[in-house]
């Protein structure tokens, strides 16, 4: 899963690490049971969540307004790389060993790559979108319900994330060394290569998402406690909260992976100490860096009243309907809108509700 700790797991920067006096011992062993239980954890949470809410959303795909167009896709991505936890635990556990083939070596990279790409991509412009339903109604949308404008950008948006993520995933192929092992290894320029992968990944997946995402949720949050009519000032702080989790998310993976990049350009920046826990912890943060597939159906979806009401709705049709009960049940929500949210609010309305969840926005 990861390559450039493999490539470093025994030498630095072509050196062996017995010439580099390390006094510090740090316990793999713990580090294995943590992992797979953190990537269980992931798995199974992340699996129920994101399944659920492409279950309630997907039939909505053509109608949606932008933000839950967005949001089915950030599901979609975070869905791929749950589904490929698995191919990780076992590699985890066995220390690295990689025993399922070159061509899922490749595919599994790439399905990872693609989403840490795609997931930022669709939560900025899902919350720019949210952004200028809110305070600017008539700014035309970037993903329009009429026309084929939206499947063009989301297509665009994909197909981005996938040419960011072959630059990496065209040198990553199975090597058999002591044992068989998935690595990022080209056959020249590896430092050259790596920190531009890296500092390609700095750009596109954190700093221009993160500068949109917590640009927008501010603005949305000034909004917001300008109208008069907000029911909870509490429910401010849950946009603040947005752009929290993904920061808590990724800000360590970029941090570690920015003092990689200084190691690789200088082996002598840091002393040895210094570098042994660098990469020891780097599939530390790589692995919690996943929370995102777990935080982003939470706060994008079940904590809106009308998502939750569309899913008690989706599960009750399975139900045997007795009497008017299932009928009254039924009627608390409007089919033309957003997640069962109220169609005909204005702008004040929208922003009085804007709070409470990405989901519950009209475009």
């Amino acid at each position: 899963m990861s390559a450039h700790e493999h490539n470093h797991s025994d030498f630095l920067n072509g050196t062996p690490w017995f010439v580099y006096e390390c006094s510090i011992e740090l316990d793999a062993d713990y580090r294995r049971i943590a992992l797979f239980l953190l990537y269980l954890f992931i798995f199974m949470v992340g699996l129920l969540e994101n399944l659920l809410v492409i279950w309630v959303n997907w039939r909505r795909r053509h109608t949606a307004n932008g933000v839950l167009f967005c949001i089915i896709n950030v599901s979609l991505s975070d869905l791929m790389v749950i589904v490929i936890l698995p191919f990780f635990m076992m590699e985890v556990t066995m220390d690295r060993v990689w025993l399922w083939g070159r061509f899922l070596c490749k595919v599994t990279n790439l399905i990872y790559v693609i989403n840490i790409y795609s997931s930022s991509f669709f939560l900025a412009f899902m919350t720019l979108e949210r952004y200028l339903s809110l305070t600017r109604p008539s700014f035309p949308a970037f993903f329009p319900v009429a026309g084929r404008r939206r499947w063009v950008l989301c297509g665009g948006l994909w197909a981005f994330s996938f040419f960011l993520a072959l630059m990496e995933n065209i040198h990553v192929d199975l090597l058999e060394w002591d044992e068989p092992g998935c690595y990022m290894m080209p056959e020249y320029s590896y430092i050259e290569w790596f920190v531009s992968v890296a500092f390609l990944c700095l750009l596109f997946q954190f700093l221009g998402p993160a500068a949109v995402i917590i640009t927008c949720n501010v603005l949305i949050a000034r909004a917001v406690q300008k109208t008069p009519d907000v029911q909870n000032r509490r429910d401010v702080w849950l946009v603040h909260v947005y752009s929290l989790v993904f920061i808590v998310c990724w800000l360590p993976y970029h941090l570690v992976m920015f003092l990689m990049i200084i190691d690789d350009l200088d082996p002598y920046a840091f002393g040895c100490n210094t570098v042994e826990v660098l990469y020891f912890s780097f599939s530390v943060v790589q692995s919690l860096s996943l929370f995102h597939c777990v935080a982003n159906p939470i706060l994008y979806n079940f904590l809106s009243k009308s998502f939750r009401s569309n899913l008690i709705n989706n599960v009750l049709n399975y139900i045997p309907k007795e009497g008017a009960a299932a009928d009254q049940v039924g009627a608390g929500t409007q089919p033309n809108a957003p997640n069962g949210g109220g169609g005909g609010m204005g702008k004040q309305g929208r922003l009085s509700n804007a709070s409470t969840s990405q989901s519950d926005v009209v475009s």
